[in-house]
């Protein structure tokens, strides 16, 4: 026997329930298209027999309104396209390491310039000069520079040295005499350094020609120079100076190889 509810509320609930079970399947398939959020009823209905053919039809309409388990594929997929469309980091981090890399690079290649056409330090120069005793006994002409590692406009000059050295070294001696160093007292006596850079002209035989003292154009240092090379008499620039640095602050040290000339 159906048990039959009293209520007259299960007769308004079968009525529909009963229609939508002999309706069409393309009215259900349209039904789930078109309505974006599923609700849920409680479902009473009086059946006959629990064995019927119409059993299957609550379940299945069930199994389509109710919405299933989310699965895994559909979770990554769902998180894939939240951080595609909401988090623009990836292409911010992408053109910081770009602009990084970029910026490396141009600070690389001002180093590298400055280093061959600007960054020559006085080190350079003086590792590469040639000692004072043997520039004197090897018969070419001389130039001798009083040099300070504390002196601004020896660091500044430095470069201009550098390239009038490499263009002349064949033909003319260059050396590095260091004024902080107590091994050159006499000379910076014989030669009357006061100020520095202290630039002295020397012929073949180590006679003093001339001197240049401080900032200067690089045209005088290289006219002296060419002069010395073709073994001329004299120099154009004998007596000149410029700005420099106080010979008197220097910081007196001992010599620690009796042939160093830094």
């Amino acid at each position: 026997m159906a048990r039959v509810a009293p209520n007259p509320l299960c007769l308004h609930r079968f009525r529909p329930y009963l229609q939508a079970s002999h309706s069409s399947p393309s009215l259900l398939k349209s039904t789930f298209h078109y309505q974006t959020k599923p609700r849920k009823f409680p479902t009473f209905s009086c059946q006959t027999n629990p064995d019927s053919s119409e059993t299957s039809t609550p379940t299945q309409e069930k199994e389509v309104l109710e919405p299933g388990p989310v699965s895994d594929d559909t979770k990554r997929e769902d998180t894939g396209a939240s951080q595609d469309s909401g988090s623009p980091e990836f292409p911010n981090k992408d053109v910081n390491k770009r602009i990084a890399v970029v910026s490396l690079l141009a600070a690389a290649g001002l180093f590298l310039s400055s280093r061959l056409d600007f960054g020559v330090s006085l080190k350079d120069i003086s590792v590469a000069a040639l000692p004072y005793e043997e520039a004197l006994s090897n018969g070419k002409p001389t130039v001798v520079e009083f040099y300070a590692d504390w002196c601004e406009v020896c660091r500044e000059l430095a470069p201009d040295v550098y390239k009038v050295e490499q263009q002349y070294k064949d033909r003319v001696n260059f050396v590095m005499l260091n004024v902080d160093n107590t091994k050159w007292e006499q000379e910076l006596d014989e030669f009357g350094v006061e100020g520095i850079p202290h630039f002295a002209f020397l012929d073949r035989q180590g006679n003093e020609e001339g001197n240049v003292v401080g900032r200067l154009p690089r045209k005088y240092l290289l006219e002296n120079v060419e002069a010395l090379a073709r073994g001329e008499g004299s120099i154009p620039h004998a007596r000149v100076v410029g700005q420099y640095s106080n010979a008197e602050n220097r910081k007196v040290r001992s010599a620690v190889d009796p042939r160093s000339h830094g």
